[in-house]
């Protein structure tokens, strides 16, 4: 005897975010009526009514972006931690990482604690209270409604089988579109402390045993670009917190002379509006220079990653002249696999910046009469840092940038000997860097000249992140305020697709 299965009828239903609860009150109070927003999200008259019922405890809620439900008994850090979570997600993703069911609760507990740690009367029994679970990880899915996360042991597979795909169809367009190594470049960001030294040195431990600023974790974005056949460098963008620093009135420096475009911003980090200034003022003209005086077409491939400042579409913002340049986004995930300034190119440059830094240092403590302390204290300053900078990119080979392509495209690159380059080129560079740090009376051996670097490519904190989450929040509400105006434009779409 078969059993009948009975099929439920209807659409699954869909939650309301949040969010958009915020809107559809804001939209009631502004003179829209509950019918007219009914049909704006398409949504029951009676759903609109319970919604606007509830309007001031939908007020008080700031839950992380994406949520539906709020539970009364869920802390209020929980919901700050899942929070910042979406937005550090965001950020690992539009940076090319894989993100990682362990690495989201391995942050989790980072920005629990840490924010734990901020509020009054804070114990270690509240620090320790979060697990940051399989079942929680399960729920904040749910609530969220991320889907791209993956499960232990997925990510290292998807990341190699996507890098192979991208690896070749790329080795293809370069053959169908006969474009040069000349004429293909790639860019990308880093972060640079540059007052930093090496944890174990006196210099570093004096500093943390005094409160308030912190000097070593004053840091810049430099923003480097070169071409695949390693002979041509554009000028790097570097952004600063401060827009005219004391030094440069003291050392009268004019910004428009630096071997870098300068720019500010209050977190010093590559906006969408600097990155497109630098497209049009120093990469696309310095280009266009090169490839002319090289004789060559006058076209150009810009390879680069889907960061944050540079989102697919700005080619939509280049100059007429400029319309010869194209380019081609690494798909999420693979970057740290094939962006070429991430194959040693960067890190090579960082230990050079380490090296240069230590020869002033102990040029300046053999030469004067300046202890070493006094300089680093009372002397070392952001012009020296920028006169660093030009020596340590300028050292940065043209074999190193070329051997950089080998695993995106490796054609460009043969006839070089690129086993075992990176291990030449840096390993006499952090003995020379050991060498003269001991000869200053400074305790460093090869790991802490690694853990340095590695320091200067560190992710987003907590209280970065906390800013730039007001600064999301900022846009949002400055995008919702023009709503008005686009009203008719927007009636088309979903509440989802707005």
């Amino acid at each position: 005897m078969q059993k009948k299965v009975e099929k439920k009828s209807g659409k699954k239903k869909e939650m309301i975010t949040v969010e958009v609860k915020k809107e559809i009150i804001k939209k009631y109070e502004r003179g829209m009526r509950v019918a007219e927003i009914a049909r704006f999200y398409k949504k029951s008259t009676s759903t609109i009514c319970t919604i606007l019922k509830k309007k001031e405890e939908i007020r008080g809620l700031d839950p992380a972006k994406g949520v539906t439900r709020i539970s009364k008994q869920r802390p209020r850090v929980l919901e700050d931690v899942e929070k910042l979570l979406l937005v550090w997600i965001n950020e690992k993703q539009l940076a090319g990482d894989t993100v990682t069911e362990n690495l989201v609760c391995e942050k989790a507990k980072t920005l629990y604690t840490d924010l734990v740690s901020k509020l009054p009367g804070t114990s270690t029994e509240k620090e320790e209270g979060f697990k940051a679970s399989r079942g929680w990880f399960d729920n904040f899915k749910r609530r969220s409604g991320i889907r791209s996360v993956a499960r232990h042991g997925e990510a290292a597979s998807l990341d190699a089988k996507a890098a192979e795909a991208f690896a070749t169809e790329f080795q293809k367009l370069m053959v169908s579109e006969c474009y040069l190594p000349e004429q293909v470049f790639n860019c990308d960001e880093t972060r640079l402390f540059w007052k930093k030294m090496p944890k174990r040195t006196y210099i570093t431990e004096e500093e943390n045993a005094v409160p308030g600023h912190k000097p070593m974790k004053d840091h810049l974005t430099l923003l480097f670009c070169a071409n695949a056949s390693g002979d041509f460098k554009v000028k790097p963008l570097l952004v600063y917190h401060a827009e005219n620093p004391r030094a440069f009135k003291k050392c009268k420096v004019q910004k428009s002379q630096l071997n870098v475009m300068w720019r500010s911003n209050s977190k010093a980090w590559v906006t969408r509006i600097l990155f497109i200034e630098w497209i049009n003022e120093a990469f696309c003209p310095e280009v266009k220079r090169y490839l002319l005086g090289k004789n060559l077409p006058l076209r150009a491939l810009l390879v680069m990653d889907n960061a944050p400042a540079h989102p697919p579409g700005f080619e939509d913002d280049l100059l007429e002249e400029f319309k010869f340049i194209k380019v081609k986004f690494l798909p999420p995930s693979t970057t740290p696999i094939l962006q070429p300034m991430d194959q040693q190119v960067i890190s090579n440059f960082k230990k050079l910046y380490i090296k240069a830094l230590f020869q002033q240092c102990f040029e300046v403590t053999k030469g004067t009469n300046l202890t070493l302390r006094e300089f680093w204290k009372n002397h070392f300053h952001i012009v020296n840092c920028l006169k660093i900078i030009d020596k340590a990119w300028d050292g940065v080979t043209k074999r190193t940038l070329s051997s950089a392509w080998r695993k995106l495209w490796p054609d460009c690159v043969l006839g070089h000997d690129l086993e075992g380059l990176a291990h030449e080129q840096e390993a006499p560079v952090v003995d020379e860097i050991v060498s003269l740090g001991k000869t200053m009376g400074l305790e460093v051996n090869e790991d802490d000249i690694q853990e340095l670097v590695e320091d200067h490519g560190q992710e987003l904190t907590t209280d970065e992140l906390m800013d730039l989450h007001r600064e999301l929040q900022q846009e949002v509400m400055e995008t919702s305020s023009a709503e008005g105006e686009e009203k008719k434009a927007e009636e088309s779409l979903t509440s989802k697709e707005i």
